[in-house]
This record gives C-alpha cells, structure tokens and sequence, in this order.
C-alpha cells in the first residue's frame, strides 16, 4: 500500500525532533570525556543524571573520575601528605548549592606516609540545588584534581555545561546508574551505628572514641575528619574491639603545636565488611578509657627496635670499639668472667635508661621542656662529657689508668680484666653517647614516651635499654661466641690507639658544641690545644713515626674520599649550597602567613642533633625538596634548639 506524501514528512519531522531531542540530552547532561594534555593518566566528566526534585529545587549530578595505573587521588580529609579534590562553581547561574558526596576512601602508604584516596574509577554522587526550578540553569565549574604516584600533578579542569531548562530534563539511564553506583559507596546514616563517647585529652594530645553497632565487628575502619579540625592530623586508630563496642584512640598533633578539640565538632566514618555509616559527634574532654594496650605494645617493640640500631649510630662507635677490645682481651676468661662483664654493661645501659627516663619525668613534673637529647642543652653536661672522653682517649692511648679505691682498683676503660664496675661505667658511658642521635623507630617510642603516664614512659625507655643491651646480653647468655674473636696479641696495642683516635674525635665534636656559648675562638683554641696535647703524647709513648702514621693517613683518608666522591658525584645526591631565605621561628608569625594563604615550613634543628644535620644534608638540600621550598608562596621558618628556647618548646 503506498504511503502518502504528507505521512511521509510527519515521519521525517518525528524523527528530526527525536534526533534533536537526543542531541540535547547527550550534550547538555554531560560534559563529556575531559582530558589535560599535560596529565593524560587522568580522565573526568561532569554530568546530570536527570532527574529533578520539583519540591526542593534539586537534581542529581556526578563527578566521574579514571585513572589509569597505580594514580590515586585523595578523600576529602587527605591524610598525612595528600590535597584534596576541589570543585570552582561559583561562576555557575540559578545554581545556590552542590553537595559533595564522598565515597569510603582507601588507605595508602609510600615511604611511610599514610594517605587516604582512591585509585582507578571512583564516582562522586553530586546534589545541586537551584533558585528557581522554572529557570534555566548554567553549570560552570573548575575542577582542582590531585592525582599522585611516586610524583603528584595538580590538574584544572573546565567543567561547562551550556544553559538547560530543568522542566525539559529527561533521565538519562546509564548517569543514574553510575549516580546509584557512587552512592552505594557512600557511607550512609544508620539507628544501628552510635556514639557512645568522644573524648580528648590535651595534655597527651589524644582522641577516643567508642562506638556501637548493633551486630557487632569484623574489620572496623574509622576515620575522622571535620572543618574545625582542618589543620590537625590524626594517627591511623589504635582498635579495641569488646562485642559490640569499638575504642578507637588517635594520637593527634598539629604542625602549630598542640591542639584542643574539645567542643568542637566532627564526622566520623565508620566502615566494615558489610556497611559503611557516618555519624557526628561534639568532642568533650571526660577521661580517657584505658585500652590502649595495643599501643603499648607497638611502641615497646619500636623501642626494642630503635634501641638495638642505636648500637651502630655513630655516636656509640668508639665506646663499641673500647667494648671489641675488652672482649678480644677476655677470649680466654672463664664463661663466668665474660657472662658477669657483659652483664654488667647491659646493666649499665638499662640504669642510663631509667637515669634519664627519672630526669625527664621530674623536668616534666616542673613544667620544663622535655626531649631527647636535651641535656646537650646544658654547658656543663657538655664540659662533664667533654672531660670524660678526654680521659677515656688518655686511657685508650696508654697514657694512663683510671683507678678506682680500695679493692675495686681497676681500669675504667678497656682492660680486659675482672672490674664489673668498669664495664657497668662502659655501658653507662655508651647510652650518654648515643642521646644526640636518633635512630628508625626510636623517635615515635620517645615522642610516645614523653607524652604518656609515669609507667608507659618507665617501660618505654626499659625497652629502649634492653634494646641497645640486646647485643651485650647475647654474649652473657652465649659466652662461648667470645671464641671466635681474634687471639690477643701485640696488635690489640695499634688497635687501640685508633679506637683512642676514634674517641679523641669524639671529645672534638663535644667540644664544638661549647661555641655557643663560650665562642667559636676559644672553642678553636682549646681544640687545637687538646689536639696538639694528644699528638705530642702519641709521640712521646708511641714514637714519631706513629704520629706521622695517623697524619698521613688522615690526609690519604680526606684525599680518598674527595676523589671517590667526585668520580660517583653522578651517581649519589650531593646536597646543594643553602640559599633558602630563613626566617626565625615565631608563632604569631607563622599563623599570619597561614591567613595570606603562604605555605610555611619548619625545620627545628640544634647544634648537638646529629639526625637533624644528616635530615638536612639528605633531604632539605635536595631536589625536588629544595626546590619546592625555594616557591614563592612557601615560608621557611627555622628554630634552634642549641640552647634553651622557650619559643621552641611552645
């Protein structure tokens, strides 16, 4: 049957203004694929999902995110070295809200910084609000996306929509499923999740939290974040779990110093394996419950471990050489004689353990600064040091023995004899040489330490003691691995003048620390005199030739490694020249460039901190850290800790 000519055109404009109808809706929900051409790993699009609430003067939208790889991008509360996500739409029209829907985030860890994000697609479901529902609306929008592998690139976005009539608005299948497929990522309200307690204690810097769920815990992950904390950072929660309550404890800390949250609000995100809620709560400062048992027991075992490392900082290096020296001159003592040396050294160490741990706790109890490595701060520690490893270098040179009264008169040093008493002194002499250096895992211990209770910091440092023990306590339980040390000899004499050597170097770098305060000309005065003193006796006991034998090889040494550092120069980081423009540290000003928007960062350093110059040396003055400090909108801030500092301490 033939088909008229009029039925044809009505077919033709029918399918015209389908045509037409569908262009619309494919173009003006989404912004489609968004690509930089600087950062193509990175994907996103902005689109509508169509559907309107008429009774609020709302519609759905999403912010679809792929990359591609290992990128991630980050939370809206990034964690410890993350930027947040940011969405520009104050340029859009008849638009007067857009509510951001955060999906669960993932935890990530590079180079022990913990991060939180998501990697490959992720989908933002987004709720716009408008003014009036009856006129069109204009989305235009500038999205900031951080995206980071073991580089981070900061991308903008231009997320445009041209000018849409809500009422002509149709739904569009696939965007609601994507919106749905978002939400469901989403952690939602729910009567079965609660709030038992949130509490914060500002002496400690600690923040707990106890939450029920009806149905108990497998897996709890619990994250707080809230705008009134923006600037606090909180350590991955220390979980208790106890049937249907969950303790959650974060230490908390501030790059300003100490914080307070109590009064403030946050949102906490509670996920398990089979739901993901969120809940608020307003912190108050009630007593904290004591679960952390588990905390304890990580930092007892970054004690353990930080203290055992300490025995290869160099700090400790010649009293270990004294220690080799002692053991070689014991190889054939009785299994009792070695077991009671090395037992009097570790016992040594643990009572320079609980010695300082006590010195701490009464400067703490006083209101006075406390910290590692603080008693460097004193002039007359550093004279007290100074004049003990001067003696010990005389002793090990052969000038002379240390004796001590009555039957217990006996080299302190490193005789291979039967003195109990002087290798106790030993231990103790080490542990004072090992408080200006740090050591992996031995900073977080001490930092928990000093702000914990009187026995938490007790078995802290009994930890950090038995931890730098541990090797004199394997040869008092084992007092048969002393065989396998070289037989004593006529060697053990040039063996022990270079540990002396060793140890002389060591009273000079003591002695540096007295410029501050005494001046760098008479600091140089009498370090060149002690020298000259040394060297004039090495020539009187040992002969001549042994003095020019140690210059000799002090100038071979020094050349060696010039020219081994200029042949692998290419091949190692050198630091680069100091030219950064530092500025004193001072609180009230720190805050005022945090408010013009400047990004500020502090280095705390001292004189007598050996991790500090070796931090710097290895990480300030390189590339691409130097580089990112020497920016315009960045503020580098120093405060030194040589001496007393109230500005430091608060």
């Amino acid at each position: 049957m033939p088909i008229s000519i009029m039925r044809i055109k009505l077919l033709f404009l029918f399918a015209l203004t389908l045509l037409s109808s569908f262009s619309v809706s494919a173009n003006s929900f989404s912004t489609g694929w968004l690509t930089h051409p600087n950062h193509p790993p990175a994907q996103v699009r902005f689109m509508l999902t169509g559907e309107v609430d008429e009774n609020n003067n709302q519609a759905r939208g999403l912010l679809e995110v792929n990359l591609e790889g290992e990128w991630k991008t980050y939370w809206r509360s990034p964690g410890e070295g993350g930027v947040s996500p940011i969405l520009d739409w104050s340029q859009s029209s008849n638009i007067s809200g857009l509510d951001w829907y955060w999906p669960t985030p993932a935890f990530y860890e590079t180079s022990g910084v913990m991060t939180l994000g998501y990697k490959h697609d992720v989908v933002f479901p987004m709720l716009l609000t408008f003014d009036d529902i009856n006129q069109p609306i204009t989305f235009s929008g500038k999205l900031t996306l951080p995206t980071c592998t073991n580089i981070c690139v900061l991308t903008d976005y231009d997320l445009d929509l041209a000018p849409i009539s809500l009422t002509d608005l149709e739904t569009d299948i696939n965007a609601q499923h994507l919106y749905q497929q978002g939400l469901s990522k989403v952690p939602a309200k729910s009567k079965l999740t609660n709030i038992i307690a949130s509490s914060f204690d500002v002496e400690s810097q600690v923040l707990q939290l106890q939450i029920s769920h009806q149905g108990g815990w497998e897996n709890p992950q619990i994250l707080v974040d809230g705008e009134k904390i923006t600037d606090d950072y909180l350590s991955q929660a220390d979980i208790a779990i106890n049937d249907d309550i969950v303790t959650a404890t974060y230490q908390v800390t501030n790059w300003l110093g100490k914080t307070d949250l109590v009064g403030k609000e946050i949102s906490i995100t509670v996920s398990d394996t089979l739901f993901a809620h969120e809940v608020s709560a307003v912190v108050d400062d009630n007593a904290l419950l004591k679960n952390s048992s588990t905390s304890i027991v990580s930092m007892i075992i970054f004690a353990l471990l930080g203290g055992l490392i300490l025995n290869i900082m160099p700090c400790v290096l010649p009293v270990l050489g004294m220690k080799l020296n002692s053991m070689v001159a014991s190889a054939h003592s009785s299994k009792r004689t070695v077991r009671i040396q090395f037992l009097a050294s570790a016992a040594g160490i643990l009572t320079s353990f609980w010695l300082l741990a006590s010195g701490l706790l009464l400067l703490k109890f006083t209101g006075s600064a406390i910290g590692w490595g603080i008693q460097f701060q004193n002039p007359f520690f550093i004279g007290f040091m100074v004049i003990i490893t001067a003696l010990f270098t005389a002793n090990l040179l052969g000038f002379f023995e240390l004796r001590l009264p009555s039957r217990f008169s006996t080299s302190i040093a490193s005789k291979g004899n039967d003195s109990t008493l002087g290798h106790f002194i030993q231990g103790m002499f080490a542990t004072l040489l090992a408080t200006p250096c740090s050591a992996p895992f031995l900073g977080t211990a001490v930092a928990f330490a000093l702000g914990a209770s009187v026995f938490e910091m007790w078995m802290i440092f009994t930890f950090l003691g038995l931890g730098m023990a541990l090797p004199w306590l394997l040869f008092s339980l084992f007092p048969g691995l002393i065989s396998f040390m070289p037989k004593p000899g006529a060697w053990m004499n040039k063996v022990k003048i270079l540990f002396g050597l060793m140890m002389l170097l060591t009273t000079l770098w003591l002695l540096s620390l007295m410029a501050p305060f005494v001046g760098n000309l008479v600091t140089f005065m009498i370090a060149l005199s002690l020298l000259v003193f040394f060297l004039f006796f090495i020539a009187k006991k040992h002969g001549q030739k042994t003095v020019i034998i140690i210059l000799a090889a002090v100038v071979l040494t020094s050349s060696a490694t010039l020219m081994i550092g200029s042949l692998t120069a290419k091949h190692w980081a050198t630091p680069l020249e100091d030219n950064l423009n530092w500025v004193p540290l001072d609180q009230q000003s720190i805050n005022e460039y945090v408010k013009q928007g400047k990004t500020v960062f502090v280095d705390v350093t001292a004189d007598w901190c050996i991790t500090c110059k070796v931090n710097k040396i290895g990480v300030t003055l390189q590339d691409p850290v130097y580089s990112a400090l020497q920016q315009e909108n960045v503020i580098t801030v120093k405060g030194d800790w040589t001496k007393p500092n109230d500005v430091v301490t608060d």
